[in-house]
């Protein structure tokens, strides 16, 4: 297991520029990304429409039609998985979802940060509202009920392996939602996001849901597999992990203009015309930032010589990889997020579960319980991730180095020799981009069978997503340090910032201040962390330069 810590830093307020729902209805149209983030993050409220609850009315008689049948039918009247052939007696039934929401409820290893619980609850309810699971109203208004009352299930870290749904932890949230179990409750309005536990006090599930007068549930034939067949806590993940990249993605092209710019770097190679003959998106979006963020800059224009035809041209011929090459690797690591987001609307859009029923009033088994398309796509970030912060990192150790920082004192010390500077900030940068190469191995082709071979090939889509939540905390980290250091560089200029990077470098003093003789660093990283993981860096040139991309 990963030595990183598994949370990223979630701010305690909306993060500058957020524009996040104040509340949720439910009504059997797909949520979005920012939806789930607001109810699972920032613990807006949910209500579930008039329309979705006729939906499941309408979808509950069919299921209650089937219990009724001779004929076995899978999860209403038989067992489960492997044991699926068993023909389960009507006297039975009723013990026979308690007992696989019980069994089921088999996590282990640390808890699970509160977000992501309200994620996954939040997402196994929009699916029980589309009507295809065949659950009564009143379990989904359960549901409700504690998300808007912030009661939260415990879940573990470990117990899912994303096929047949991810099963221990969801089974955790219908078992809390029968008065079993443990939960922590929070005030509602409160920001759910922890980077040091789960907030709340850690009570028994029968005493929160009295407190908060929820009658606790009496699971109904079908019900206890409609609460636990979902990918809906590595698609919670997903989308907690889309909203972060999306902020830190701009982030890093800011931290990579101050770069630039403080190790007196050429910003020709970012010119759209140039960027234009490779039309990938993402690399536009990219270079269109830093030209932003750079824009009228003193410092640059300070290195600057007239060619022939009479125009400023930069005296540096080529800059190093990290430096020149940095929209080029932002901008894969966009696209490829837009992809993630294509994959994460459509499964917004799925309503999942086995057996389901459909419009017609079919009661069907399916597959579409298997991870894989969501796993992938963790996968495909985490490595993005770990390859942003890689170049971060490169940028960072450039400012340090007397040979390569372009007259810079050695470690940006006050006093080198004396004093170390940003020494060992870098050696922080660099162990967690080593952490981060190892989270980028990717889970999904990691397929372990299970359940007497019935479930032989498994996504593992549940621990992509725990390893990028690390990934998405780590990257974090490694580009505050960058901005760390590239505003201190700054200071050592003579020439003024660019307004886009003086608003940053602004932004950094306000909670950290200048040069100086060497003082406890820790604090001052975590300051600007906190900086980063709220947008307060990504958003910090809109007052000068307008909003980026």
């Amino acid at each position: 297991m990963s030595t990183l810590h598994h949370t990223e830093p979630t701010p305690t307020t909306r993060p500058a520029g957020a524009d996040l729902p104040e509340h949720v209805v439910l009504d059997g149209t797909p949520l979005t990304v920012d939806q789930v983030v607001a109810v699972a993050r920032y613990g807006a409220p949910v209500e579930i429409h008039e329309t979705a609850v006729a939906r499941m009315a309408e979808s509950r008689a069919v299921i209650e039609d089937l219990a009724d049948d001779s004929v076995p039918h899978y999860g209403v009247s038989t067992g489960f998985g492997a044991l699926a052939r068993r023909h389960i007696p009507t006297e039975m039934r009723a013990q026979l979802q308690l007992s696989l929401v019980r069994s089921h409820a088999a996590g282990s290893g640390p808890e699970v940060e509160t977000e992501v619980v309200r994620a996954l609850q939040l997402l196994r309810l929009a699916t029980l509202v589309t009507g295809h699971t065949g659950a009564r109203p009143v379990t989904a208004q359960t549901y409700a009920a504690m998300l808007n009352a912030g009661i939260t299930p415990i879940v573990h870290e470990y117990g899912s392996l994303g096929c047949s749904g991810d099963l221990a932890p969801l089974a955790h949230v219908a078992l809390a939602a029968m008065g079993e179990g443990q939960v922590r409750v929070v005030a509602t309005g409160v920001s759910t996001g922890s980077t040091s536990g789960a907030p709340g006090e850690v009570v028994d599930a029968v005493e929160a849901l009295a407190d908060a007068g929820i009658d606790p549930l009496l699971l109904a034939e079908k019900e206890g597999l409609a609460l636990i067949n979902g990918t809906d806590g590595m698609l919670g993940m997903l989308c907690l992990a889309i909203h972060d990249l999306r902020r830190l993605l701009t982030t890093a092209d800011v931290a990579a203009a101050l770069s630039v710019e403080a190790l007196l770097g050429s910003d020709a190679p970012f010119a759209e015309d140039l960027v234009g003959m490779r039309p990938h998106p993402g690399q536009a979006a990219s270079a269109s930032n830093m030209r932003t963020v750079l824009a009228g800059s003193p410092l640059m224009a300070s290195h600057r010589e007239l060619d022939d035809a009479g125009n400023p041209a930069c005296t540096r011929v080529q800059d190093a990889y990290s430096l020149r090459c940095a929209p080029q690797v932002h901008g894969a690591a966009r696209d490829t997020l837009e992809h993630a987001a294509t994959v994460a609307g459509r499964e917004l859009a799925s309503a999942i579960d086995n057996p389901v029923v459909t419009s017609d009033g079919r009661v069907e088994s399916n597959g579409n319980f298997h991870g894989a398309p969501v796993a992938y796509v963790l996968d495909f970030l985490a490595i993005a991730a770990a390859d942003l912060a890689s170049m971060s990192e490169r940028r960072t150790d450039r400012f340090l180095d007397v040979s390569r920082s372009e007259g810079l004192p050695a470690f940006l010390a006050h006093d080198p020799g004396v004093d170390s500077g940003h020494m060992i900030a870098q050696y922080t940068a660099a162990g967690i981009v080593s952490e981060l190469k190892r989270l980028a191995a990717p889970a999904s082709v990691d397929s372990i069978p299970s359940s007497a071979m019935q479930e032989d090939h498994v996504s593992m889509g549940w621990s992509g997503a725990r390893k990028l939540r690390r990934s998405v905390d780590g990257l974090t980290r490694v580009l505050a340090i960058e901005v760390l250091t590239a505003t201190r560089a700054l200071d050592f200029r003579t020439e003024a910032p660019a307004a886009g990077t003086g608003a940053v470098h602004d932004a950094v003093r306000a909670v950290v201040p200048g040069p100086g003789p060497d003082r406890y660093l820790a604090p001052e990283i975590e300051h600007v962390v906190q900086l980063v993981a709220t947008g307060g860096i990504a958003a910090a040139p809109a007052s000068a330069v307008g909003p980026l991309l």
